[in-house]
């Protein structure tokens, strides 16, 4: 397995397309799916490749000067509770730093609405990431947006 950035915008779109449709349990909502299928063309991406063949990723999105936002990331559910996801967390630390940037920040939902959801914060609270605070209806009211950051310095 190895980690590389990608740069080609429809190789980005191909990747998060691939890893996405296969994690319908966090990625159910096509038409928000479809937005970071194609918004991945312009976000720093860093994929996992097992071989040739794309195993997972992570989406970076300038969300101000000194922050950036881990937009989305997937790894195929074969390949969960193998560290895949914590490599590539830390590559994009790495890119984030020698980008420039701060912060990071990360938005999911909130602990305790679904168990696919707590899964995911635990592993972001394992990375570093403090919580900073609850949106109630960004998303909708059966998803409170939690929000989490970190420092990059």
């Amino acid at each position: 397995m190895n980690i590389e950035q990608i740069s080609d915008k429809s190789e980005k779109e191909t990747i998060t397309r691939h890893i996405l449709e296969a994690l319908t349990e966090w990625f159910e909502i096509s038409q928000a799916r479809e937005e970071y299928i194609s918004g991945s063309k312009d976000q720093i991406m860093l994929a996992a490749k097992d071989k040739e063949n794309p195993i997972g990723f992570i989406l970076l999105k300038e969300t101000g000067r000194d922050t950036v936002e881990l937009s989305v990331m997937g790894v195929l559910k074969q390949f969960h509770r193998r560290g895949i996801g914590r490599k590539l967390f830390n590559a994009a630390r790495i890119v984030a730093c020698e980008n420039g940037y701060s912060f990071m920040q990360v938005k999911t939902v909130q602990m305790g609405k679904y168990k696919e959801y707590d899964v995911t914060n635990l592993f972001y609270l394992s990375l570093g990431f403090k919580e900073f605070e609850v949106f109630p209806t960004l998303w909708d009211e059966n998803n409170p947006c939690q929000v989490y950051v970190m420092s990059l310095k």
